[in-house]
C-alpha cells in the first residue's frame, strides 16, 4: 500500500486520511457480510453499519484536524524546546512527553529528533530519552476523549468554525480548527455511541467482545487496527467509545491499548524508509521501547487493571453494564498514562544500552557506500504539513549547503595563487555538489509553498529562497570566475609576489568570515549575526582599498609580466567584493525576517 501510494506522488499528508477511508469502506463491506453469517434479522445494520462509519469518519477527521491546529500553532516554539530542554535523559523525555502532547504527533518529535543528531546537537542516548517521552505525550488524546462532554461537541464545532472562517488574525484561526476538530471528535464518538446501542443486546457482538478479555487476542486486532489507521492515538480513543457503551472490561481495554502502542510502531518503521541511518536507530528505539515495554507488562495486567481502579472515579450508584460503561472509559486513559510513564520510568536507566543496541543493528556504513551520491541531510516531506518545522529543517539544511561553500572559500585562495590544476578542478567539483543542494532545497521550498502558510511563514519562505540562491551564487562566482583566475595564472606562467599574497589573503579571510556569519545567522536565526555581517562594509572596503593601492604600487615594480599580473591580482579583488556583496544579501535576508518578527511573527528561536 505504502509502495502504490508513492508511486502515485501522492503527499505524506493525504496519505493517513486515504488509508482511513479504504479501513472505513472495507467496514462498510464487512459489517453487511458480519450480519448475514449471524442470520439477526432484528437488527437494522444498515442503518447501524451507517451511523457507526459516519461516526468514525467524524472521530479521525476531526483527530487530524485538531492535530495540524495544533501543530500550526505551537510548532514554531517546539523545535526550540526540544533544542533546549534535552540536557539530559530526565529532561529528554520530559520535554519529549510536552512537545508530543502539543503536537499530537510522535513521528513529527522523532523527525525533530534524527535532524538534531545529524546535526551533532543530540547525541543518540539523549534523543531515547524523547523518544520514551514521546509515547507519554500521545495518552493526552484519551485523557481528553475520556471526558464526558459529548453533548458540548456541536457547540465546540460551531464555535470553531466562527472562529477558524469569520476572524482575520492567523492565531484565532488555528484555535478556531483546533476547538472545531476537538469538536468533532466528541461527535464521531457521540455518533458511535448512538450506533452501538443496539448490539447491548446482540448476543454474538457480546461474544466476540468477550474474546477481548484474551490479552493476547486484545493485543493482536488492536495493533492491526492502528497499524491500518496509523494512529495509536485513534485506537485508544475508540477503545475509550466502546467502553462508553460497556462493551469491553478494563482488563481488555488495557490489552487493545497495549496492541495500540505496538501498532504504532509500523508509523515509525514506514516514516523510516529511504531516510538516513539516524531515522532507522530512531525507528528501531521507538519499537523495541514499546513491544519490551508490553512483554514487561503482559503479565500484570490485572494488577494495572486494580491500580487504576483505586485512584479512579467510582460510580456506585450505578450497577452492570451502566456502571461499566461509567467507569470504564476513565480508567482506560488512566491505564493507558500509568503504562506509558512506568515503561519510561523502568528503560529511562537504559538509554546507552538501547543506543549500543541500533548502533549495532544499523551500524554505519563504510566510507566507501556514503560517497557516491550528494544529498540532502535533512530535508523532511514528512514535515510539509507542520510548515513552521519544516523551514527550521530548511535552515539546517542550508547550513549544510554552506558548509561546502566554505570549504571552497577556504581553498581557493591558496590554489588560486599558487596551486596547480589539479586543486582548482576539485574546488570546482565542489560545486557541482553545491548546485545539486540548491536545487534540492528550492523544490523542497516550493513544495512547501503550496501548503497553507501564515504570512509570516510564507515571508520567511521567500527569504530563505533568496538567502539559498546568494549561497549558490557565492559557489558559481568561485567555481566559474576565481578558478579560472587560477588557470589563467597557471597558462601564462605568471608568479604572484609575497606581499600581493598576503594582502589578498587578508581580505579574503575578512570576507571568508562574513560569509560565515551570514551562513550562520541562517541556521541559527541570529538577526545580530546578520547585522554584524552588513556592519563589516567598512572594514572590508578599507581592506580593498588597501589591496588596490598595494597593487598600484606594485604596477611598476620590476617585473616580468607586470602589467598581467596587475590585471589578475585586481580581478581578485573584485571577485572578493563580489563575493562580501552576497554574503550582504544573507544576512538582509535574515534581517528582513527579524524586522517581520518583531513586528507580530509567531517565530520565537532567536538567538
Amino acid at each position: 500500500m505504502k509502495n502504490f501510494l508513492q508511486s502515485t506522488g501522492t503527499d505524506t499528508f493525504l496519505r493517513r486520511p486515504i488509508l482511513i477511508a479504504l479501513g472505513i469502506m472495507l467496514g462498510a463491506f464487512l459489517v453487511p457480510a458480519f450480519a448475514a453469517t449471524t442470520g439477526a434479522g432484528g437488527m437494522d445494520w444498515g442503518n447501524m453499519a451507517m451511523k457507526l462509519l459516519g461516526g468514525l469518519a467524524l472521530f479521525l477527521f476531526g483527530m487530524e484536524q485538531m492535530a495540524d491546529a495544533l501543530k500550526a500553532a505551537a510548532g514554531e516554539r517546539m523545535k526550540v524546546i526540544l533544542a533546549r530542554l534535552t540536557t539530559n535523559r530526565f529532561m529528554g523525555a520530559i520535554t519529549g512527553a510536552f512537545v508530543t502532547a502539543v503536537i499530537q504527533s510522535s513521528s513529527v518529535t522523532t523527525v525533530l529528533v534524527v535532524g538534531f543528531i545529524s546535526a551533532g546537537l543530540m547525541s543518540m542516548a539523549q534523543s531515547i530519552g524523547v523518544i520514551m517521552g514521546a509515547n507519554i505525550g500521545t495518552t493526552i488524546t484519551a485523557q481528553i476523549v475520556a471526558f464526558k462532554v459529548t453533548k458540548f461537541a456541536l457547540l465546540m464545532i460551531a464555535v470553531g468554525f466562527g472562529m477558524l472562517f469569520f476572524s482575520k488574525k492567523e492565531k484565532i484561526k488555528q484555535y478556531g480548527a483546533m476547538l472545531m476538530g476537538l469538536g468533532l471528535v466528541f461527535f464521531g464518538m457521540s455518533v458511535m455511541s448512538d450506533a452501538m446501542k443496539p448490539l447491548r443486546t446482540f448476543q454474538p457482538f457480546l461474544d466476540l467482545m468477550v474474546s477481548m478479555e484474551n490479552p493476547l487476542i486484545g493485543i493482536l486486532v488492536a495493533a492491526a487496527f492502528t497499524g491500518l489507521i496509523q494512529s495509536s492515538s485513534a485506537t485508544t480513543g475508540i477503545v475509550i467509545v466502546m467502553a462508553s457503551q460497556g462493551f469491553i472490561t478494563l482488563p481488555a481495554g488495557i490489552a487493545l491499548a497495549f496492541g495500540a502502542n505496538i501498532g504504532t510502531c509500523v508509523t515509525a518503521l514506514l516514516a523510516a524508509i529511504g531516510k538516513p541511518r539516524e531515522a532507522l536507530r530512531a525507528s528501531l528505539v521507538h519499537v523495541f521501547f514499546n513491544i519490551f515495554g508490553v512483554l514487561i507488562w503482559l503479565g500484570f495486567i490485572t494488577h494495572l487493571s486494580e491500580f487504576v481502579t483505586w485512584f479512579s472515579p467510582v460510580h456506585n450508584e450505578l450497577s452492570g453494564m451502566d456502571k461499566l460503561a461509567a467507569e470504564t472509559p476513565r480508567q482506560i486513559a488512566n491505564a493507558h498514562t500509568v503504562f506509558n510513564i512506568a515503561n519510561t520510568l523502568i528503560f529511562i536507566g537504559f538509554t546507552s544500552q538501547f543506543a549500543r543496541l541500533v548502533e549495532w543493528l544499523v551500524p554505519d556504513r563504510p566510507i566507501e557506500e556514503t560517497v557516491p551520491a550528494t544529498k540532502p541531510k535533512y530535508l523532511d516531506k514528512d514535515l510539509f504539513e507542520t510548515p513552521s518545522l519544516a523551514l527550521d529543517i530548511v535552515r539546517l539544511e542550508i547550513g549544510n549547503a554552506g558548509q561546502r561553500v566554505m570549504d571552497m572559500l577556504q581553498r581557493i585562495m591558496p590554489a588560486m595563487l599558487e596551486g596547480d590544476r589539479s586543486s582548482l578542478r576539485e574546488i570546482a567539483r565542489i560545486d557541482d555538489k553545491v548546485d545539486i543542494l540548491h536545487q534540492e532545497i528550492i523544490d523542497y521550498l516550493g513544495r512547501l509553498s503550496r501548503e497553507p502558510l501564515t504570512d509570516q511563514q510564507s515571508r520567511l519562505l521567500i527569504e530563505l529562497m533568496a538567502a539559498t540562491n546568494d549561497l549558490e551564487n557565492i559557489g558559481d562566482l568561485i567555481e566559474t570566475d576565481l578558478v579560472g583566475v587560477g588557470e589563467n595564472r597557471i597558462e601564462k606562467g605568471l608568479t604572484i609576489s609575497q606581499s600581493t599574497r598576503e594582502v589578498l589573503t587578508r581580505l579574503h579571510e575578512e570576507i571568508s568570515g562574513s560569509v560565515a556569519m551570514a551562513i550562520n545567522s541562517v541556521m541559527e536565526n541570529n538577526w545580530q549575526l546578520a547585522q554584524d555581517v552588513i556592519d563589516m562594509k567598512a572594514d572590508i572596503a578599507e581592506l580593498a582599498k588597501a589591496a588596490e593601492l598595494h597593487q598600484v604600487e606594485r604596477l611598476v615594480a620590476d617585473e616580468p609580466n607586470r602589467l598581467q599580473a596587475y590585471t589578475l591580482e585586481v580581478e581578485v579583488i573584485e571577485k572578493q567584493k563580489r563575493i562580501y556583496y552576497f554574503a550582504k544579501r544573507i544576512a538582509k535576508s535574515m534581517l528582513a525576517v527579524g524586522q517581520a518578527e518583531q513586528e507580530g511573527t509567531i517565530f520565537t528561536d532567536q538567538k
